[in-house]
C-alpha cells in the first residue's frame, strides 16, 4: 500500500506548535501536543520518557534495520517580540513562508517528520520507524543523550530534522565551553602593591589562546577546529577591588573523537607553556557546567559539551539518501556538514549510529527574529521523506 501524505494537515500542526512556547526545560506543553498528534495519527506506540522526550513507533512487519527521525522540542528565546516582522508565536503563513520561532528550527521539520512517519501506519513499513523528539537540544542535548543511553530505542539509522536546505548533512564540529581561571590575591584598588592582580596575565594568556587555536587540527569535511575567548569575568566584581580571580570563557569548536578529559588536558598544557616559570598565579582549566532541569522535574549538573561527528560521505546510507533525494527533489543534493552542532553528536559521535540530516530551511534564519520556512521547499521535503526512510533502511540492511 502506498503511503499517503497530507501537507495541509501537517502545516496546520506546525502552526499550532509555533504558537506554544517551549524554552529548554519548559517543553511540557509542546511535548503534550506532539504526543497527542502521534496518538491521533495512529502510531502503534507513543510514550514520554523520564526526561520528557516524546517517542512514537510505527511497527514494521519484518526484522530489518530500524530508522529513527529526530527533531527537538525546545526552541531558543525570542528576544523582543516587537522586533519581529511576524509575531514569534504567530505561526503566520504569508508570502510563501511559515513564520515564527521554530518555523525552521525546528517545529516545522518536527511536524514534517511526525506526519511522514505516520504515512507508514496504513502502508506498514518493513522495519520499525521511530520518531524521537528530544528535550534540551539547545543546551547540549540531554534529551538525546538520555534516550540512547537508556536503550528504550535502538535505531540503526537516525535522520535529523535540522535545517539543510534540502541537502544531506553528514556531521559537524562539536562545542566545548571551557573556563580558564587565574587565581591571584584580592586587595583594595587604592593599594595595588598589596594585591596580586591576575588581570596582568591577560597579555600573556590571550596570545597563548590564539596560538592554541591556530595549532588545532582540521578535517577535510568539517573544517578547522577553533578556540576563541568569548567572555572575561572578574571575581569579586566590585570596581574598586583588585580581583583575586579572573575567568576566561573559551568556546572551542572540537573535531570528533575529542573527549572531555583530553580537551581539559590540551588546554591546560597550552596555558602552562605560556606562563613564566615559576608561575606567579595558580591556573585551573575546567568545563563550564549548567544546572539543568527537565520539564518532568529531573535535575542534573551537565558539562557544556556537545560532541562532534562525521559520517563518511561515501557511506552506503549517505549514498542511498542522496539518490532518494535526487529522484524526488529533481536535483542532486550537496553532501556537506552543518556549521552548528546537533544531537547527531550523541547518536553518531558517541553511539556510532549512522546519522544524517535532511530538512527544509536555511541556516541563516536560525535563531533570528526573521525565522521562516519556505512552504514550497517544505512540501517537496515532506513528500520525499517516505522514500528517504525506505532508502536508508535498505542501505543499512545491505
Amino acid at each position: 500500500m502506498k503511503e499517503t501524505l497530507d501537507f495541509d494537515r501537517m502545516l496546520a500542526f506546525a502552526r499550532e506548535l509555533i504558537r506554544i512556547p517551549g524554552a529548554p526545560g519548559a517543553e511540557g506543553d509542546v511535548a503534550a501536543r506532539v504526543k497527542q498528534e502521534m496518538e491521533t495519527l495512529g502510531f502503534d506506540d507513543v510514550w514520554t520518557d523520564e526526561v520528557g522526550n516524546v517517542i512514537g513507533r510505527v511497527r514494521g512487519h519484518a526484522r530489518t534495520p530500524a530508522v529513527m527521525l529526530n527533531s527537538h522540542l525546545d526552541v531558543v528565546d525570542v528576544g523582543d517580540p516587537a522586533t519581529w516582522e511576524h509575531g514569534p508565536y504567530s505561526g503566520d503563513v504569508a508570502d510563501g513562508f511559515l513564520h515564527g520561532r521554530g518555523a525552521m528550527d525546528i517545529k516545522g521539520p518536527l511536524a514534517i517528520q511526525t506526519h511522514a512517519a505516520a504515512a507508514f501506519v496504513q502502508a506498514r513499513p518493513a522495519s520499525d520507524v521511530y520518531v524521537g523528539h528530544t528535550v534540551l537540544e539547545e543546551r547540549g542535548g540531554w534529551g538525546m543523550e538520555h534516550l540512547l543511553n537508556a536503550g528504550e530505542v535502538k535505531p540503526d539509522v537516525v535522520i535529523l530534522g535540522e535545517a539543510t536546505a534540502g541537502d544531506i548533512c553528514v556531521g559537524h564540529r562539536g562545542r566545548a565551553e571551557l573556563i580558564v581561571e587565574l587565581q591571584g590575591r584580592a586587595g583594595h584598588a587604592s593599594a595595588p602593591d598589596r594585591a596580586l592582580n591576575p588581570i596582568t596575565l591577560l597579555p600573556v594568556i590571550v596570545p597563548a589562546l590564539e596560538q592554541f587555536s591556530a595549532s588545532l587540527g582540521s578535517d577535510d569535511v568539517l573544517g578547522a577546529s577553533t578556540a576563541a575567548p568569548t567572555t572575561i569575568e572578574t571575581l569579586p566584581r566590585s570596581r574598586n577591588v583588585i580581583p583575586d580571580r579572573i575567568r576566561i570563557v573559551i568556546d572551542w569548536r572540537v573535531l570528533p573523537g575529542l573527549s572531555r578529559d583530553d580537551a581539559v588536558a590540551q588546554l591546560t598544557s597550552a596555558i602552562a607553556a605560556a606562563l613564566p616559570d615559576p608561575a606567579p598565579f595558580a591556573v585551573d582549566v575546567f568545563f563550564a557546567t549548567e544546572r539543568q532541569r527537565t520539564w518532568t522535574g529531573r535535575e542534573k549538573d551537565r558539562p557544556m559539551f556537545t560532541p562532534g561527528y562525521r559520517l563518511d560521505p561515501q557511506h552506503a546510507v549517505v549514498r542511498a539518501a542522496a539518490a532518494a533525494v535526487s529522484e524526488h527533489m529533481g536535483r542532486t543534493p550537496r553532501v556537506r556538514p552543518w556549521t552548528f552542532a546537533t544531537d547527531g553528536g550523541h547518536s553518531c559521535g558517541v553511539h556510532g549510529i549512522p546519522t544524517l540530516g535532511f530538512a527544509p530551511g536555511e541556516e541563516r534564519f536560525a535563531h533570528t527574529n526573521r525565522e521562516r520556512l519556505a512552504l514550497d521547499e517544505a512540501e517537496r521535503t515532506f513528500h520525499t521523506y517516505p522514500s528517504l526512510i525506505r532508502a536508508v533502511r535498505d542501505a543499512a540492511a545491505s
